[in-house]
């Protein structure tokens, strides 16, 4: 085995190292380009059946290894349909020449001013009735949902965010999108939910953040602008009628506790039941 590596490394060329540096290049910027958004947990898929998919064949699962290669072809062919948001993007940056890199680094101080803000913005919104919709990224990017809106980049604050919703202004009737302690966009497009179950005096807003808690692990809290209800959408669900204070330890229980909607906050959510 040693004398095999010392063999590699001595008919190594410099051009050979060239190429391997290249390569590794190109697969950390376009890791850099999926981080953040819904394709990465789909590479984690692809990745997991071509690992079956070889380790069957070192078992000699015939059959097994059979269909996987077969769906392996199959997926190989959807890919360009499967990631099109993602290629797009891709294409556009590389394009610009311009990469987007998230630094992540937040402590829990940071985390807790940021939802203090949207905590009084939601309930000065609440009583004045002014819709909102306010999207937290969390492990799952929303980059390509940030791409459908207005970039801003700013830091969050209760009178940005009261700016943004105020009625009749350019950006008060998408989503604004926080990732860390910044707004990243408003305006955005979020996808609407395809249940057909829900309830009929649930607008455009509730719908849009329900349906976007169905395609990632954000959080969406939402403020009716007919009833100055607040909500909030996790896991496909939406938990209406918070207060403030019950928004605030949600919030906090998502972002700085890292608490699924599975698992837990089952102290707070005993108050409000899921409208689904």
């Amino acid at each position: 085995m040693y004398n095999q590596i010392q063999g590699l490394f001595m008919t190594m060329r410099w051009w050979d190292v060239l190429d391997i540096l290249v390569v590794a290049f190109f697969f950390y910027r376009m890791y850099i380009l999926v981080r953040d958004t819904r394709a990465t947990a789909l590479l984690k898929g692809l990745i997991f059946l071509g690992i079956f998919t070889l380790f069957a064949g070192w078992l000699k699962l015939h059959v097994v290894n059979w269909i996987l290669e077969k769906l392996m072809t199959v997926l190989i062919v959807a890919l360009p349909v499967v990631f099109q948001p993602e290629l797009r993007r891709a294409l556009e940056q590389l394009g610009r020449g311009k990469f987007y890199i998230s630094s992540r680094m937040m402590n829990e101080v940071e985390l807790d001013s940021v939802i203090e803000y949207v905590s009084e913005a939601a309930a000065t919104m609440s009583k004045q009735k002014i819709g909102a919709l306010i999207v937290f990224e969390r492990n799952v990017g929303l980059d390509d949902r940030i791409d459908t809106g207005v970039r801003i980049e700013g830091m969050v604050s209760k009178e940005l965010l009261g700016n943004i919703f105020i009625v009749n202004t350019p950006l008060h009737d998408g989503a604004v999108i926080i990732r860390e302690n910044r707004i990243m966009a408003a305006g955005c497009l979020l996808p609407l939910t395809r249940d057909r179950g829900l309830s009929s005096e649930l607008g455009t807003r509730h719908r849009a953040a329900i349906g976007m808690s169905e395609q990632a692990d954000c959080v969406v809290v939402v403020v009716s602008e007919e009833t100055g209800t607040i909500s909030y959408a996790y896991g496909g669900h939406l938990y209406r009628h918070m207060e403030e204070d019950g928004l605030r330890n949600v919030l906090r229980n998502f972002l700085i506790n890292d608490k699924s909607a599975v698992n837990g906050v089952s102290d707070i959510l005993q108050k409000w039941s899921p409208l689904k």
